[in-house]
């Protein structure tokens, strides 16, 4: 029996029996990300491409889960896991039953382009919807999470191959995305954009994804420092790929080569297996003329087939061949994306208009351009759900008997609702509606046509209708919608805003004039019955946001600066919207007992701490405990305070629960101008709460976190 085809041995040396069997031709078939059948070897075709964000994307029914900001305002690294076991076993049931059918399509296998763990550092990035916010910490975890979720816990298979992305230093802008070089310091790429991704290969993740810019002057798809640091530094010993067409602008954008020869020759000696584009299929011309060597394929292709190998596709069967497709968007699915929902809502502002007492209700308003809208639930990346609730459907389930009346007020982003209309045509409607409520809920925000990846909206951005395109020029809601906010605000009536969005938005009118604020991000198919019973107080929201919410006069610094300075919580000066890690409730909690293992401790060594939480309030709920370190002493530059821990829990009104965190030596860490990691001696100060340690933050939420003092040695 040949190698390859016996399954007692390991897959690494299987692959390489197969790949020793494979032309040169057969070799350069591997490469593309269609790749090519090879009959007699057993190699079915294959594509790479497919996309797994917040569900199993672009393939047909699936469970819309929350966009990934969204599930990173949960803070609950524990139900992201449970959330990313879901979309694996929807992804190996849409799989089994499409090769059942001969169905090898993209977006149809089992190599999962997701998560995407690029730091979100500035608010006008559009594709910052798709990252877990601005924290590493915060982004390791869920990240973590995610692959291991992916993946599963076969001690022999992959469920699915997760890929961490895009590696590594990648947040916009989006449309000079191909030509741009983001030049970062040493110390900002070990300490702010390199942390996840180390995270991630710690914990297994199968693939990498390289970014369409240039790191420091090199592409990320052909960087030789970067791959220095994943391959030899890390360890990593899974497939990388090309993020699609980013070869090409090696010669055509960046200039950094002449030919496609040559930048197909830079990509392949600088460990870029996988072409998602067409790029290599110049791989032969590059061998002809001396830019590569056949062992350089052959080293690419074994990485690629033991990928597919890990995933079980050249086995008898696997331990997954059973998951049928009755587990896609199932009641258990259901239930999991609508706690996610509600765990992901972020409750900005309440002057105690909220909970609305539903028996007190006979009329109420629901308004706004994403009142009734499937694409603001659903974000960028997304499949299709069986079933969505919109806003409109989920308040009307709530309220049997109540007449609920419904309007856009406003287009998304033009002036006029109806083409033959005069402008804001649809204001006068939207306030004859409040004028009649109760209550109004006025439902805005963007959607994933206008906020996203390059070129989103650009057509409107051009006839100057918004401001955006993909990326934000600013962080104001489009004009239309902010008249619609300011008129309703003037009528007299409770106005609960809801703000359906990827990203930080500045209200303006609204911050002082609506009189509850609820973040709802892309929310996934079941939000609006999430944001329902939110409004109706069937549950305490308890989601935090995981970026700075910024005021649009805020001084940040230019889009194209990727340095730390003055950006997110860590080292932003001003007074900004909403702080990081900010969330209201309907109870209150009070922090008490924060006690650590020791007083003193020796440089590299860790801490025990625990703190007692109670709700003080009178209705039942969750918190989520943050934990932030302080470095008092360091002797360079650090953040204001990190970080370095958070927990869930649930507590009935009155009750207590004491909860215990381990630090390990990275929470005492600083990350020198080099970019090395060092534990300095001094006075660090650990702190726990709701909220971040800051004067602001406490004042806003109206709580007080506890701190302690302690030493290293």
């Amino acid at each position: 029996m040949e190698k390859y085809r016996d399954e007692s041995l390991d897959f690494k040396e299987r692959a390489r029996d197969m790949v020793s069997r494979m032309t040169v031709e057969e070799l350069a078939g591997q490469m593309l990300y269609g790749a090519a059948k090879i009959e007699r070897l057993g190699v079915q075709f294959y594509n790479w491409w497919n996309e797994g964000l917040h569900g199993v994307a672009r393939a047909g029914m699936a469970t819309v889960f929350p966009q990934a900001i969204g599930l990173a305002a949960a803070f609950d690294d524990g139900l992201v896991g449970e959330m990313a076991e879901a979309i694996a076993d929807e992804g190996r049931a849409k799989y089994n039953e499409y090769s059942k059918w001969g169905d090898y399509d993209i977006y149809k296998g089992l190599t999962y382009w997701s998560p995407n763990v690029n730091i979100f550092r500035d608010p006008r990035w559009g594709r910052g919807q798709e990252t877990y916010g601005e924290d590493p910490y915060l982004t390791a975890k869920l990240g973590v999470a995610f692959v291991k979720g992916l993946q599963g816990n076969d001690p022999r298979y992959l469920k699915l191959a997760a890929c961490a992305k895009h590696f590594a230093v990648h947040s916009g802008p989006e449309k000079i995305r191909h030509e741009f070089d983001a030049v970062v310091s040493d110390q900002d790429l070990w300490e702010t954009y390199l942390p996840a991704f180390k995270a991630l290969c710690d914990a297994g993740v199968e693939g990498f994804m390289g970014a369409y810019n240039r790191t420091n002057g090199e592409p990320c798809c052909g960087s030789e420092s970067l791959q220095k640091i994943l391959r030899e530094e890390w360890g990593f010993d899974g497939y990388f790929t090309s993020d699609c067409w980013a070869i090409a602008d090696f010669h055509e954008k960046h200039q950094v080569t002449k030919t496609a020869t040559e930048s197909v020759a830079l990509a392949v000696k600088n460990g870029c297996d996988l072409n998602c584009g067409n790029l290599y299929g110049m791989l032969l011309s590059a061998l002809d003329e001396g830019l590569i060597t056949e062992e350089m394929l052959r080293e690419c292709v074994t990485r690629l087939i033991t990928t597919r190998m890990r995933l079980g596709m050249f086995d008898e069967k696997t331990p997954f061949d059973g998951i049928t497709f009755d587990v896609v968007e199932c009641e258990k699915h259901q239930k999991l994306n609508l706690e996610l929902s509600k765990k992901s809502l972020v409750l900005l502002k309440n002057n105690g208009v909220l909970p609305l007492n539903k028996t007190k209700l006979k009329n109420v308003a629901v308004i706004g351009p994403n009142a009734d809208s499937i694409v603001a639930l659903n974000g960028n990346y997304h499949g299709t759900a069986n079933e969505y609730i919109t806003v409109l459907e989920g308040i009307r389930e709530a309220l049997p008997g109540v007449r609920v009346n419904y309007t856009m007020g406003s287009h998304l982003y033009k002036k006029k609702i109806e083409p033959l209309g005069f402008e804001y045509n649809g204001l006068a409607e939207a306030k004859i509606l409040a004028s009649h409520a109760d209550a109004v809920v006025l439902v805005v925000g963007l959607d994933e046509t206008i906020e996203g990846e390059e070129m989103q909206g650009a057509e409107a951005q051009e006839r100057g209708e918004i401001s955006f395109s993909g990326d934000k020029n600013s962080l104001y809601l489009p004009e239309t919608q902010r008249r619609l906010i300011r008129e309703l605000c003037d009528m007299g009536k409770p106005v609960i805003l809801v703000n359906m969005a990827g990203s930080a938005i500045d209200f303006e009118y609204g911050n002082d004039h609506a009189d509850a604020i609820i973040q709802a991000w892309y929310p996934g198919a079941m939000g609006g019955r999430a944001i329902a019973q939110l409004i109706f107080g069937d549950y305490s929201p308890s989601g935090k946001l995981p970026v700075t919410f910024y005021r649009n006069d805020n001084k940040l610094p230019e889009f194209t600066d990727y340095s730390m300075e003055g950006r997110t919580y860590k080292f932003f000066q001003e007074k900004p919207l909403y702080p990081f890690g900010y969330g209201l409730s309907y109870t209150s909690f009070a922090y008490s007992d924060l006690t650590l293992s020791a007083d003193s401790i020796g440089a590299g060594e860790g801490l025990t701490a625990t703190v007692t939480v109670k709700n003080t309030g009178r209705m039942d709920g969750d918190e989520v405990v943050e934990l932030y370190i302080k470095d008092n002493e360091a002797s360079v530059r650090v953040p204001q305070h990190k970080l370095c821990g958070f927990q869930r829990v649930f507590l009935k009104a009155g009750e207590s629960k004491t909860l215990t965190f381990t630090l390990d030596k990275s929470a005492m860490e600083l990350t020198d101008k080099t970019g090395a990691y060092q534990v300095e001696p001094g006075v660090f100060t650990l702190y726990a709460g709701g909220s971040q340690p800051d004067e602001y933050s406490q004042s806003l939420g109206g709580g007080q976190v506890v701190s302690k003092e302690f030493t290293v040695r």
